[in-house]
């Protein structure tokens, strides 16, 4: 065989296998290509978006903190004065009872030195009857010298 004749036959071959290539095949492995750089595009810009998002989520979270953050110290604050205002309030109402119960007792006092004057002057009476029945040497009736008895037994009163 004649090299020339090979070398068209395969130059022919080459030419149309080349415009197969071009016409069929070409055509899909292009649209393939471009199918994944769309990907790949898309997929950046989904990772850029989120990065953007993940940023602003973060400047978002940290405003979130410090806002909870004052209200926590405000809370604290108000706690503080709630507390201060009631340790005040505990204070006055253990006051005004420390004070009610002083006049109580007062009261009362007044009360058992009283009785213990007037149990005092009914036994200072008894024993001056008795005293002055010893010295006359005769019974006296204290129902009959009531008067008499209750005159002495106010002027011991007065000391």
């Amino acid at each position: 065989m004649n090299i020339a004749f090979t070398l068209v036959i395969q130059g022919l071959v080459f030419f149309v296998s080349a415009w197969i290539m071009m016409k069929y095949i070409w055509p899909v492995v292009l649209e393939k290509i471009e199918t994944r750089q769309k990907k790949i595009t898309d997929g950046l810009a989904a990772a850029s978006k989120g990065q953007k998002d993940l940023d602003e989520a973060e400047v978002r979270s940290k405003e979130i903190i410090r806002e909870a953050r004052e209200k926590a110290a405000q809370i604290v604050e108000q706690a503080g004065k709630r507390s201060s205002e009631m340790v005040d309030e505990a204070k006055g109402t253990a006051s005004s009872e420390a004070q009610r119960l002083l006049a109580q007792a007062q009261v009362e006092v007044a009360r058992e030195s009283t009785r213990a004057r007037e149990g005092l002057r009914l036994e200072v009476g008894k024993l001056a009857v008795q005293g002055a029945s010893r010295l006359l040497g005769r019974e006296i009736d204290a129902k009959t010298h009531a008067e008499l008895l209750d005159r002495l037994a106010a002027e011991v009163a007065r000391g």
